[in-house]
């Protein structure tokens, strides 16, 4: 018998990108062997780019370049043998490579209202879908940003972008060969800001003021180069320009004041782009020359239930004349109304304020009295509380080391017995080497805390500590321990225990909690410090570590608590490690505020509205203005992407009712609407025109159309109302058609003619540009026409 043949390596299954080679081989056990090749069941003799090669035992099927004809099921079949596998050519998408490095090296820059046009052509198998995110976001087709997607090209189009928009982009191609994510960055570059404020004055007296401002939030993009100042005198229209400081300096003396004057100062921003809009002061009155300056804060005595007792110093600048007096107030801490305490100055420079309530805390301030009158008031004292001085608190109880290794020890104890309803708000943790006298304080610890770990000790050190509990009475007396530290331990690097359920992007809806749980290793055990944008975490959050782990909590998330996060391990010997996530807290804005209507330009109406409640912590907020001309008709946009609290409609039209609403929006929606509660009328007189009568002669009565009164040019403002009239005699009455530059006006719905007895009016609400032209009326009836012709020009505001 003839022995069979059999196959030593069969055919394994191959994935090739396109345009790269690809190999399918098999050995077979005898050298004699001629091999078939079949591709989807059907015999290969050639196909292009494709070698059938043999070299003794070894079997080859070689592509010098795959393309997609070449993807399917490929089988071999030689003597007793078969052995089948598939090539698979995959596609993903694809972008030109010196485009691709243009793209993502350099960031895009635009300047603010500007269009901004990204493209990216792409090859690969079809079908590709194509996005656009910002921020980790999916972005959308809306009243500014627009994605378009072929074939071969995406399209990210933004009309009159602004700062929002600056940010990271990513375009992510995906098909089902693979997935294919560009990183862009756009940078959008605008005028600043107006600086923070509020304007503070500093200094005031009767020679100079002094101001200062804070720099803007947001420079836009470029920095700030220089500040404007300008002030303005009390009752005049006029600012004047002070001078300008360099963007390291946000403070500015001017000397230019006169006694008892009261001004107005504004600060504006410049950068390369432009001007910001101006940050106003307050009224500030200058300071008189023989006026006393401000005391120092007064300070606390004594207290009990219902009397707190104060007392002050002299003010450095007593004035021109002595002081007579001075005039004390008061105030309940967080209320802005000052209150006097007596009805004359005090000449003494103590004072028992009386007749308190208990319990309440209280703020003073003091103001020197002269001849020239009451000078600056001091700043407020320290809060104080209404009420009978308390005793210090007893001894902690229980004090023992639970636990010490080479460089640390932990102590825990119990809360002292409580005396005469005074609780403790506190401990503090004090050490004394053996070798020492002096106690050095260690820690100071809120009430909940019974525990805590001494730490950089050396190893076997032995040393005294004391612990003693703290109240609104003062300190109570410590309890005191002799204590040493355990045999060192193995060390471990500090690591955070990173996994899937950490992310690194969390965006939360207002009011809902935020918790993030991170474990972490290290020994001995690592300091844990939480940050919110680099800075320590606002009061409302809550941190706890314990068994190897730290967890952020925020109850009810607010709006300012989106930032970036940062929890941060160290070790003694200064090794640290970092873990930083994003938290972007969103929800749907709250409805703006009451909605107010004004007339101040003739025939327009000023709708006005308090802010949103939200506005002071979305910087994407802005609102909209819709209006109807009926009690139940359809709402139509007036304005949108308002920043302002401000409208101005131009186009009323006489004797119609208008109902306006406006809503606030965001990126997650639209708030709740404010309408106006009544409707909105403008009455306007009708022209009164008198027609002397014509006799006509003879038994026809029938007389052509002729103007009486002709048409006469205009010139009138951008944005103001125009009348055109005219008086029109016939019988029969005449039939009226007004054109401009040849256009029939009569279905125009932005033109208001009307025909009173012979009296022709055409009214033109807002005018704009385009209305300017010449204007004709046609009168025509069965007997003739007649025409009057004019020109209403059109001028700035200016």
């Amino acid at each position: 018998s003839v022995p069979r043949c059999y196959l030593n390596k069969q055919l394994a299954t191959v994935r090739v990108l396109k345009g790269e080679p690809a190999e399918l081989s098999c050995t077979v056990s005898k050298d004699n062997v001629t091999g078939t090749w079949f591709k989807d069941g059907l015999k290969l003799t050639n196909m292009d780019g494709v070698i059938f090669e043999k070299k003794g035992l070894v079997h080859k099927l070689i592509i010098n370049k795959a393309d997609d004809i070449h993807a399917g099921k490929y089988r071999f079949e030689g003597g007793d043998v078969k052995t089948e596998a598939s090539i698979f050519v995959e596609d993903p998408p694809q972008v030109d490579k010196v485009l691709l490095k243009n793209l993502t090296s350099v960031p895009t820059v635009a300047k603010a209202g500007e269009s901004v046009k990204l493209r990216i052509p792409f090859e690969g198998r079809g079908p590709i879908r194509a996005a656009w995110l910002k921020d980790r976001m999916e972005l959308g087709d809306d009243t500014r940003i627009r994605v378009d997607k072929t074939d071969t090209c995406t399209t990210l189009s933004i009309s009159s972008c602004d700062r929002r928009d600056c940010g990271d982009y990513k375009v992510r191609l995906k098909n089902d060969s693979g997935v294919l994510e560009i990183n862009l960055k756009l940078m959008v570059i605008d005028k600043p800001q107006p600086p923070a404020g509020p304007i503070k004055i500093v200094e005031n007296s009767s020679d100079n003021i002094t101001i200062q401002w804070k720099p803007p939030k947001d420079d836009g993009g470029k920095p700030v180069q220089r500040y404007l100042v300008e002030r303005q005198q009390a009752g005049r229209n006029d600012w004047e320009t002070l001078g300008e400081t360099p963007r390291s300096c946000t403070s500015f003396t001017t000397s230019k004041v006169e006694e008892e004057m009261s001004y107005y100062f504004r600060v504006r921003a410049v950068n390369a782009e432009g001007v910001s809009d101006a940050l106003e002061s307050e009224e500030v009155k200058a300071a008189g020359k023989a006026s006393p300056g401000a005391p120092d804060p007064p300070e606390i005595i004594s207290t009990s239930r219902d009397t707190i007792t104060i007392s002050w110093k002299a003010p450095c600048k007593t004035g021109a004349s002595q002081i007579t007096g001075y005039i004390v107030q008061k105030r309940k801490k967080g209320t802005v109304t000052w209150l006097p305490v007596t009805n004359v100055p005090v000449k003494d420079k103590k004072l028992k304020v009386t007749s308190l309530k208990k319990g309440v805390q209280y703020e003073f301030r003091v103001a020197a009295v002269n001849a020239a009158g009451t000078g600056q008031p001091s700043d407020p004292s320290e809060p104080t509380f209404a009420r009978d001085p308390t005793k210090s608190p007893g001894q902690v109880q229980g004090l023992k080391v639970s636990s010490s290794d080479s460089t640390s020890v932990t102590l825990t104890w119990n809360k002292p017995a409580v005396q005469d309803g005074n609780d403790v708000k506190g401990y503090e943790v004090e050490m004394r080497p053996c070798n020492s006298l002096s106690w050095t304080k260690c820690f100071t610890l809120p009430a909940e805390s019974t525990s805590c770990r001494v730490q950089g000790l050396q190893p076997r050190e032995k040393l005294f500590l004391r612990v003693r509990a703290l109240s609104d009475g003062g300190s109570g007396e410590p309890s005191e321990l002799e204590a040493c530290t355990g045999a060192a331990a193995a060390m471990v690097s500090p690591r955070l225990l990173i996994d899937d359920t950490v992310k690194s992007f969390l965006v939360i809806k207002a009011g809902n909690p935020l918790r993030v749980k991170i474990p972490f290793e290290g020994s001995p055990e690592p300091v844990v410090t939480w940050l919110k944008d680099g800075l320590p975490l606002p009061s409302q959050a809550v941190v706890s570590t314990e068994d190897g782990s730290t967890q952020l909590l925020l109850r009810a998330a607010e709006f300012s608590d989106s930032g970036t996060y940062t929890v941060e391990l160290e070790d003694e010997l200064g090794k640290r490690e970092t873990f930083s996530f994003q938290v972007q807290i969103a929800d749907v804005p709250q409805p703006p505020g009451a909605v107010r209507l004004e007339e101040n330009v003739p025939n327009t109406v000023t709708v006005t509205w308090d802010p949103s409640a939200s506005e002071q912590w979305d910087k994407n907020l802005y609102y909209t203005v819709l209006k109807r001309e009926s009690q139940k008709g359809l709402w139509h946009v007036l304005g949108d992407l308002i920043y302002n609290n401000k409208f101005t409609f131009t186009r009323v039209v006489p004797g119609r009712d208008y109902y306006f609403r406006v809503v606030a929006k965001n990126d997650l929606g639209v708030s709740d609407p404010s309408d106006t509660v009544q409707p909105w009328r403008i009455w306007k007189k009708k022209a009164e025109f008198r027609v002397k009568a014509q006799k006509y002669r003879g038994v026809n009565q029938n007389q052509p159309p002729r103007f009486l009164v002709p048409l006469r040019s205009h010139v009138v403002v951008t944005g103001s109302e125009c009348h055109m009239s005219c008086a029109v005699g016939g019988h029969p009455p005449p039939k009226i058609t007004w054109y401009k530059d040849s256009r029939d006006l009569s279905r125009d719905p932005n033109y208001f003619c009307t025909n009173d007895f012979g009296v022709c009016s055409l009214v033109v609400p807002g005018v704009t540009k385009q209305d300017e032209g010449e204007y004709m009326v046609e009168a025509s009836n069965e007997v003739g026409r007649a025409y009057s012709k004019a020109f209403l020009a059109i001028k700035g505001n200016s």
